[in-house]
């Protein structure tokens, strides 16, 4: 790809640089089919095109995806008229903002790309506005300017192949840094979530945040409060789905960012004292999440992550110096479940997810009075049933709360877990755990006890529900009998 900048800005190592463009070329190569064949029908009605933004980053990172980002300087009635004869489908949901979206199968394996073209264009924030106002541009240098990071704003015109950095996006690429293209005060001024995301690049790209761009986040961490919270919302879903969600938390954190989104976080930094020591929870968060996502088997589970990173919220409410010099933390899981839920709701979570997130939370100590498997069956049986779909993660996330350094009593802890869910697989092939069930349903005993629907069938429906947990499955004549029994003492 031909430079479009002086050799001078690259990297000294040449043979860095040209293992850079290998990869770069032969990901361009991959999604040339479909690139250039898009290209030249805006060429032939005139207008320009050129891969842009995180394509171009990701391509020279040798991990371009289906996902491709384009900018034109068609406007987006004219982008439409040349993409409906030529997509499979389209979609215009952002075109308020400039973008039309369309679907395209192609390339050498006939995969389906997912294609997004914007047209060239500046956008800032109001002081009191939570939405960006767009304007159009009239050139692709006006365009890479307003881009959040300097590895943001290459491009590449198509069909020609010509590489376009004004702001030395490729050096900073090499030297894995997070820069702005114009100053970071402009950069967050146009829209501040930007500063949320240079916490998410680093922590997906395990890059380094330039020292002016933390100096100005750590500035104007104050204006994140302008954007919305399901966008603010949507940046830490992905910052937490990133490889080392660790490191961009951190930031978060130091700048002062997180207080503003998420403070029970950097909340959890409790201070310590020679006569009060205990392990620093702040840490022990994260250190929790980085291993449930060691833990994790079919890729990222938002709802393990969010529960390792909030299961102690509630300690800094709870924390109790006792007199024998302990500190306690008495309930902190039943305060930290509440706290879960109200965050959650104010980032605008689904309630299925708050919902899930805040029992994993709430049954995280649980498993600490089993001992070494002192637990009776009928207690292993409320644990898988106030579980319930929830289990599996509960066993992640109860595995992951262990960080002590002491490798006895972590390799105890996993014993007895270990011992705990041989227990519960050994009662699950016995007695089918996952849907425990009362002997009779609602039908047989309004049916033996000779009654309508009411309270009473509520009632004793949970009364059986209470003697399958405790003792396990009846035999029908036996649960009949226990049902009577019951019924005797209701009158």
């Amino acid at each position: 790809m031909p430079n479009a900048n002086n050799d001078s800005h690259y990297p000294q190592s040449t043979n860095e640089l040209s293992q850079v463009q290998r990869r770069a070329v032969s990901e361009l190569l991959r999604v040339s089919p479909v690139a250039d064949d898009l290209a030249r029908r805006f060429q032939e009605a005139g207008f320009t095109l050129a891969l842009v933004g995180g394509s171009v980053r990701d391509a020279l990172l040798g991990r371009l995806g289906n996902d491709l980002d384009f900018t034109t300087d068609a406007r987006p009635d004219e982008v439409l008229k040349i993409v409906r004869p030529w997509a499979d489908s389209v979609w215009e949901v952002g075109i308020a903002f400039g973008t039309v979206g369309c679907n395209k199968r192609g390339g050498s394996d006939n995969q389906v790309f997912q294609i997004e073209i914007t047209t060239y264009r500046s956008e800032a924030y109001d002081r009191t506005s939570r939405k960006p106002e767009v304007s159009y541009g009239e050139s692709i240098d006006e365009d890479l300017v307003r881009r959040d990071f300097t590895v943001n704003a290459m491009a590449v015109a198509l069909p020609q192949k010509e590489f376009i950095d004004p702001h030395n996006g490729l050096e900073d690429l090499a030297a894995r840094v997070l820069r702005t293209p114009g100053t970071p005060q402009e950069s967050f001024s146009d829209d501040p979530l930007r500063m949320m995301r240079a916490a998410r690049f680093a922590a997906q790209l395990d890059f380094e945040v330039a020292p002016e761009v933390v100096e100005a986040m750590t500035a104007m961490a104050d204006r994140i409060d302008i954007v919305s919270a399901e966008r603010v919302r949507d940046e830490l879903n992905k910052l937490l789905l990133s490889p080392k969600p660790r490191k961009g938390l951190k930031l978060l954190v130091d700048t002062g960012l997180a207080d503003r989104v998420i403070p029970e976080l950097p909340a959890l930094r409790l201070e310590s004292d020679e006569h009060h020591r205990h392990k620093d929870v702040y840490e022990h968060s994260l250190t929790v999440l980085e291993q449930a996502i060691d833990l994790e088997e079919d890729g990222p589970d938002l709802v393990l992550r969010l529960a390792a990173l909030l299961h102690d919220i509630g300690k800094p409410k709870t924390r109790r110096f006792e007199k024998d010099g302990r500190v306690s933390f008495h309930h902190h899981e039943v305060v930290g479940a509440k706290m879960t839920k109200s965050r959650m709701t104010k980032l605008k979570y689904s309630n299925d997810l708050i919902r899930d997130v805040t029992k994993l939370v709430e049954l995280h100590l649980r498993f600490h009075g089993y001992g070494t498997g002192e637990w009776t069956d009928s207690a292993v049986r409320r644990y898988v049933r106030d579980a319930g779909p929830m289990l599996s993660r509960l066993h992640k996330l109860t595995r992951s709360d262990c960080t002590t350094r002491n490798k006895r009593k972590a390799n105890a802890l996993w014993r007895a877990y270990d011992g705990l869910e041989e227990r519960i697989a050994k009662l699950q092939e016995q007695e089918e755990l996952d849907a425990i069930r009362p002997d009779l349903d609602g039908n047989e005993i309004m049916e033996i006890l000779g009654v309508g629907p009411g309270p009473q069938i509520g009632r004793a429906y949970k009364h059986l529900l209470e003697l399958r947990l405790e003792n396990g499955p009846m035999e029908h004549d036996a649960a009949v009998a226990a049902l009577r029994e019951w019924w005797a003492t209701q009158s």
